[in-house]
């Protein structure tokens, strides 16, 4: 019986010491694993874009008056100097009722007697003139014979140049009386029958982007009409953070996507703007913004499925390098100032340093800490520790 019960306490005593030993045991931890690798990487900024073709002409009533149906519709092909836009009748004069032509009647009495004014008032300045002429020839002959003095003489010299200029005046008064006079006689003409048809050609080749007039109406000189442009000489416009701006090299590459192809387009950059802008995102935060220009590589192929105003995706290239060691940003977590991953090493987690270059969204350079071909751990767990016991898995 005793012996029964020296076996029952040591199996006890076992169990115990297993449990605990399994409970203390490190425990296997399984993550996700990828490998550092040496290829290709470049490095974009990211921005939503708009097409706009470069040369926009809008076509306007050159005179007021009645405009015809524009047949014309958006994407229809002009030639510049042949195609024909549309017609516009000049606005004919409006009829006088019966208060307007009194006021105009007497407008014109009024003129009238203003011309006859200034005609006696010329007439009576000429016989001013040549009374002081007279006079000015008889002090003359007085002088002569010492009968005068020499003030009398300056007198009636300066009474004559007075009387001359006073002629003059007198002139233009009856000239612009005589113009006044004609001026209220064209008002009370009665106004002309039918206008006269002027036709609208267009200016350039193109097509027709947009339409502002289609039925026919009456329009104001100046009235927009009609806009015109060529699509194959198309850009796209995006507005970039300034601090993104500034980083963008002569004549960038421009990977063009979400244009609604399978396959992006390129393009380079033509010009950063020198002038910035304020703008308010969606979230409400003021943003400082600079236009950049884009021009297609292939204008034509681009033109002729794009459109102006048409929304793209943009990510132009400020670095870029055939050969670079590189790894997943998902691998790297910050560690104090400095980047860290771990990488995997005899089935144990490896805390190391890492030292990087340029970076995107999804991959970094390592400049140093890390080598090609090591495995590192992708979105290690806050758990994992250095030195742990780690099964990977491939992601």
């Amino acid at each position: 019986m005793r012996f029964l019960k020296n076996k029952r306490l040591i199996a006890g005593v076992v169990v115990v010491v297993g449990i605990v030993a399994a409970a203390m045991w490190p425990s296997t931890l399984e993550v996700g694993a990828t490998q550092v690798t040496r290829g290709p990487m470049q490095v974009t900024i990211d921005e939503d874009g708009v097409t706009r073709i470069r040369d926009k002409f809008i076509v306007s009533a050159p005179v007021s008056g009645r405009l015809q149906r524009v047949e014309l519709e958006p994407g229809d092909a002009v030639v510049g100097s042949k195609t024909l836009l549309t017609r516009l009748t000049t606005a004919d004069a409006p009829l006088l009722d019966p208060r307007t032509r009194g006021e105009l009647t007497a407008s014109v009495d009024a003129a009238r007697a203003a011309v006859g004014q200034a005609q006696a008032e010329r007439a009576r300045a000429n016989a001013e003139l040549e009374r002081a002429r007279t006079t000015l020839r008889r002090q003359q002959e007085l002088k002569k014979a010492g009968a005068i003095a020499s003030d009398a003489l300056d007198a009636s010299e300066t009474a004559v140049m007075t009387a001359q200029e006073a002629a003059r005046a007198a002139e233009f008064t009856v000239s612009r009386s005589e113009y006044e006079l004609q001026l209220a006689r064209a008002r009370l003409q009665a106004p002309t029958a039918a206008g006269r048809a002027v036709d609208i050609v267009a200016p350039v080749s193109g097509v027709i982007l947009k339409r502002y007039r289609e039925s026919e109406s009456v329009v104001p000189v100046g009235e927009p009409l009609v806009e015109i442009g060529d699509p194959s000489r198309i850009e796209i416009v995006a507005d970039l953070l300034s601090t993104d701006a500034v980083r963008i090299p002569p004549a960038a590459d421009v990977l063009i996507e979400q244009w609604g192809g399978n396959q992006p387009l390129t393009g380079k950059v033509r010009r950063v703007e020198p002038a910035g802008f304020m703008k308010v995102s969606a979230l409400g935060v003021e943003e400082q913004r600079v236009n950049v220009i884009i021009d297609f590589d292939d204008p034509t192929n681009a033109g002729k499925r794009l459109g102006d105003a048409y929304r793209v995706d943009v990510r132009v290239v400020t670095w870029r390098d055939a050969n670079v060691l590189k790894v997943p940003v998902g691998a790297l977590f910050r560690r104090g100032e400095a980047w860290a991953a771990f990488t995997v090493e005899g089935g144990r987690a490896q805390l190391r340093t890492v030292m990087l270059g340029q970076r995107n969204a999804t991959e970094a350079q390592v400049t140093s800490g890390l080598s090609e071909g090591q495995t590192v751990v992708l979105h290690p767990p806050d758990t994992l520790m250095d030195g742990a016991r780690v099964k990977t898995r491939a992601e």
